[in-house]
Formats: C-alpha cells, sequence, structure tokens
C-alpha cells in the first residue's frame, strides 16, 4: 500500500469521543442528585447517621467520596488500601461503619458533608468543580475502547481467530503487548495490532507510543504489526506521533490508520491472513 504524507496521515485524526453536555441528565447524574437530596435532608450529618444511610444506599458511596473530593478511582484506592477491598457494595454489606469511619478519619468526611451542606454556590463554584473532576480520563478510557472494538469488529467479519488485550511473543522469546492478536497471544501471535485513540493528551498516550515502540522491536520478521491511532490528543503530541509514522516508513511496523481510514487497515488485515494462511 502506499504511505501517505505525514501531514495527510494528521489531517485523517478525528475526534473518537463526543461532546458531552454537562447539563445533561443521565442515570448517573440523577442518581448523583437523589443521593445529594437524601444527604441534604439527613436530621445530622455525624457518623452514626451517615453509617444508617450509607446501609439503605450502598451504591451512593461514590456520593460520600465526591463530598471529599474523591473520583470512583481514588475513591476505590482508598478503600483499598485502608480496608483490603475497593468494592464498596461489598465492604457496606460487611461493616457500613467501617467505611464511614475511615472515610471520616482519612478525608474528614462528617465535617466536609456538614460544610456543604450549608454553604451557598455560584457559578464560579461548578466551574471551578468541573475543573477538578475525571472526564477527561473517563473519555480517554472509552475513546480508546472505541477504537479496539472497531478493530475487534474487523477481525470478526474476516472470521479471523483472535486474542483480545493480551501479550505476544516475538524474537528470543521476548514479549511485547498488544490490543488485538491473531490467531491468539503468546507465541501464536502470526498478526498483532495496537489501537490507540486519545482526544486528550497523558500519560496514557506516553504509554501508547512505548507499547508500539516495544511491538516493533520485539516482532519476528514473519508476524504482522498493525497500529490504528486516532484522536485529537496527538495533535498536541507531535513528536510522538512522528515517532510511531517513522516506524511505519522504515518498514518497522506494516500499517498505521485511522478510523478514516479503516476500510484500508480491513484490506490489509485481509492480505496478511491470506499470506500466512489464516483464511
Amino acid at each position: 500500500m502506499t504511505i501517505p504524507t505525514y501531514e495527510e496521515y494528521v489531517a485523517g485524526l478525528t475526534r473518537i469521543t463526543a461532546y458531552v453536555d454537562p447539563m445533561a441528565s443521565t442515570p448517573e447524574t440523577r442518581a448523583i442528585r437523589e443521593a445529594a437530596a437524601q444527604l441534604a435532608e439527613l436530621p445530622a450529618v455525624d457518623p452514626q447517621s451517615l453509617t444508617a444511610w450509607v446501609a439503605q444506599h450502598p451504591a451512593s458511596v461514590p456520593v460520600l467520596g465526591l463530598a471529599v473530593g474523591l473520583g470512583q478511582e481514588k475513591l476505590k484506592n482508598a478503600l483499598r488500601q485502608h480496608l483490603g477491598s475497593s468494592s464498596w457494595k461489598r465492604l457496606v454489606r460487611a461493616d457500613p461503619e467501617a467505611v464511614v469511619a475511615m472515610l471520616d478519619i482519612e478525608f474528614e468526611l462528617v465535617r466536609a458533608l456538614s460544610a456543604q451542606r450549608r454553604a451557598s454556590y455560584g457559578f464560579g463554584d461548578i466551574l471551578v468543580a468541573r475543573a477538578g473532576t475525571r472526564v477527561t480520563a473517563t473519555s480517554a478510557t472509552t475513546a480508546g475502547r472505541l477504537l479496539e472494538d472497531r478493530v475487534e469488529a474487523i477481525a470478526d467479519d474476516l472470521g479471523l481467530t483472535y486474542q483480545a488485550r493480551t501479550r505476544f511473543q516475538g524474537r528470543h522469546s521476548r514479549t511485547a503487548p498488544c490490543d488485538l492478536a491473531v490467531p491468539g497471544g503468546g507465541a501464536a501471535a502470526s498478526i498483532v495490532v495496537a489501537a490507540k485513540a486519545f482526544d486528550s493528551t497523558g500519560s496514557k498516550l506516553t504509554d501508547a507510543v512505548r507499547e508500539v515502540e516495544e511491538m516493533a522491536d520485539v516482532r519476528r520478521p514473519t508476524q504482522f504489526v498493525f497500529a490504528v491511532i486516532d484522536g485529537i490528543g496527538w495533535l498536541s503530541r507531535a513528536n510522538d506521533l512522528r515517532k510511531l509514522y517513522a516506524l511505519w516508513v522504515s518498514g518497522q511496523i506494516d500499517g498505521m490508520f485511522t478510523l478514516s481510514s479503516i476500510g484500508s487497515f480491513a484490506v490489509e488485515l485481509r492480505r496478511a491472513a491470506e499470506r500466512l494462511d489464516l483464511l
């Protein structure tokens, strides 16, 4: 296949995740508002009342986390560190008092919740709160999974056997991560694919570059390596994107595609599978 110029490749990058209206009502926002209303109506905020409340509403523990500035991942980490499990539902069923006590001792839950129930908020406070959310991280995860799903769907359509999100074995028994391995991971892998989509920058994008470079370095001459890379986050990391593009130009990987050229990826994947007698 003809390799486009770097500028032509960049022109094909698109936003993967759709814009989300922060004022839109979703099941998640409705659940948070309902839990907040219940907490606002408590006669008093103390360990006893919160223990009783959380025992009745174990799924709403993340709302208590939000009250002390913890998103879900930070809440899970705190629960695992102090109570031995990241599952708030399981912990509440076993000992709701311990969950409330941990949040109060480590993060001053009672003080924070008492102060926030009495406070008045303005437009600026809302914007500050949004600036501290983990919405971008959630979007990054979603973007990556959307691209992985597209790649898997193409493998399914071609009738290929594959393993998703695994490691493959290359030269000298070295291994590297991949998002798709055909017909399977480990030493069985004959075709491997990286699917990396980011609408924002961050450490995950850096990890993605390292993974593709590792795939190119480990591959055997008889293995095919493809990368499907998209998302506007790459526009802010031009040097990293150029590194991956250089792997394609130098023949260290066999193709690099975006969603706008996903049809070409399907063609090249079929050709590789036919050359390897996998189809």
